[in-house]
């Protein structure tokens, strides 16, 4: 027998596991909408999925929470923790794999100026997302299918705590992010801030316009070694050295290593991108 969630959400195919958690795609057996539903086991020994459809909440009451995808309902049922939400298309890592690992110039500024523009809200409602990554990117269906969304905050953070910024520590208790994307500062388990997400994201635009990243690859005997070695590679390869330095996206992540005001950092972006446009336009 079909399960049902939620009182009215008829559960179809998997969309995709992890440990603990699976995404189903569904159906409202009163209006047959298809939808997504994110299933979490609460025997899970840090449950986030309850907290997550809290930071969803606080993202769709906001302005310009363009490319949040909408939530249904949220609830426990049974043993699992329930998230259900709009049924939104591939993720940017389904689509770079099926270009063959490999997007035009074009295509990632196009890519870029949406993604930037998320995360720009998200921070504006005071959360960090900490997991900066394709697959965490997904189109939109229909006649949103161009449009870019951001999802899975289920290891986001609020920065802002009574009106002020969150404290800097270290010696955190975990590391918090995808290796390959997460930032110097998450491997070195210390409080991560806005920049952070955008270091994250200049590594997602240069492993989309290179294909892969310099310290993809590598075999090491345990997880911590992985992450030391992956750390150390990441900060000692010269961003010169990547080919991506008269690019705007390598001069994205010089100025993301510099002191400036992250509001700068969402704007500069956008002017980089126009001149980075023009250029293009002229040459097709």
């Amino acid at each position: 027998m079909d399960r049902i969630v939620g009182g009215k959400y008829k559960l179809g195919r998997k969309i995709r596991s992890e440990s603990f958690v699976t995404v189903h795609q569904a159906t409202d057996v009163n209006t047959l909408e298809i939808v997504a539903v994110k299933i979490e086991n609460n025997k899970k020994r840090h449950p986030e999925l309850r907290y997550e459809a809290k930071l969803y909440d606080t993202l769709l009451r906001g302005r310009g929470k363009r490319g949040i995808p909408g939530i249904k309902w949220s609830g426990v049922d049974g043993e699992d923790n329930i998230l259900v939400m709009d049924l939104l298309g591939p993720s940017l890592e389904d689509l770079f794999v099926s270009c063959g690992r490999k997007f035009q110039l074009k295509t990632v500024l196009m890519l870029a100026d949406q993604m930037i523009t998320r995360i720009e809200y998200v921070h504006s409602r005071g959360i960090l997302h900490r997991d900066i990554k394709p697959g965490n990117f997904l189109m939109g269906m229909g006649e949103k299918a161009s449009e870019v969304y951001i999802i899975d905050f289920g290891v986001a953070k609020r920065f802002w705590d009574l009106n002020r910024h969150i404290p800097y520590r270290e010696n955190k208790k975990a590391i918090i992010g995808t290796l390959h994307f997460a930032t110097c500062i998450a491997h070195l388990k210390i409080e991560q801030s806005r920049r952070d997400d955008l270091v994250s994201l200049g590594y997602v635009l240069l492993y989309f316009l290179r294909g892969s990243l310099p310290w993809q690859g590598l075999k090491y005997r345990t997880a911590m070694q992985k992450h030391e070695k992956v750390c150390e590679m990441k900060s000692s390869t010269p961003i010169e050295g990547l080919n991506l330095i008269t690019s705007m996206i390598g001069q994205f992540l010089i100025n993301c290593h510099k002191t400036v005001k992250l509001s700068h950092m969402y704007c500069s972006w956008r002017k980089q991108q126009c001149s980075r446009f023009e250029k293009i336009w002229k040459n097709i």
